[in-house]
């Protein structure tokens, strides 16, 4: 919905506008995909000149780098809940599989980051960033050594990379723009195109877990 707005010019007005330039960019992306929103689209959503938002991101990359870092902290923080102690690795698996298919703007973004995000970025916004990433995949691998405590961070530090390597993935092979849709129902030759996102990505996800545990010598199963 767009708003006009005045200029923002106290901290809490100005916290506001940015709080309202990434609410406008999270309803689009998640509507359109990340590939199809500009700087001009959230502008017009938030109810403001183009302008405007260059006073609080320099690009639309800084703006949906910094949701992909929310986004990071929200997943670990969804993984330390469902993990709480020793589990199954299936279970993992499926906690994995289960967290990043409830975010699938998440998983969108993953694609994108180190693609175009991080080079459309300056250097101190990258290290925030990566700073912010760094202290998620913490939080995730403390949750995965408590739920099987064979791992080492070694170990959890490649599942994680692994697991959201192929959610990102996925997620764009699931999510084929309308074109390559009709194409796939319309050719049954290519029906192998036709990706279910979540029990693909858990069945992967298993298999990165069962070669996991057999390194450990633990259970795969």
């Amino acid at each position: 919905m767009a708003t006009s707005f005045q200029r923002a010019r106290s901290p809490e007005h100005k916290q506001q506008r940015r709080e309202a330039i990434l609410e406008a960019a999270t309803k689009l992306a998640a509507r359109d995909g990340v590939r199809a929103v500009t700087l001009t689209d959230i502008a017009a959503e938030v109810g403001v000149h183009k302008s405007a938002i260059l006073r609080y991101f320099e690009t639309r990359e800084a703006v949906f780098l910094l949701l992909t870092a929310d986004g990071w902290q929200d997943w670990a923080k969804a993984v330390e809940q469902a993990l709480p102690g020793p589990t199954d690795p299936q279970d993992v698996a499926a906690v994995l599989a289960g967290t990043l298919a409830d975010r699938t703007l998440f998983c969108d973004l993953l694609a994108h980051a180190p693609l175009h995000l991080e080079r459309g970025v300056s250097e101190q916004e990258v290290r925030s960033f990566k700073l912010t990433t760094l202290d998620a995949v913490d939080r995730v691998i403390r949750a995965l050594t408590r739920a099987m405590p064979w791992i080492d961070r070694s170990q959890g530090t490649d599942l994680i990379a692994g697991v959201t390597a192929m959610a990102a993935s996925l997620w764009q092979t699931s999510n084929p723009p309308d074109t390559l849709a009709r194409l796939y129902v319309s050719d049954p030759r290519l029906a192998h195109a036709v990706v279910e996102f979540t029990p693909r990505l858990e069945r992967l996800a298993g298999l990165l877990l069962a070669g996991v545990a057999r390194h450990a010598d633990q259970p795969g199963d």
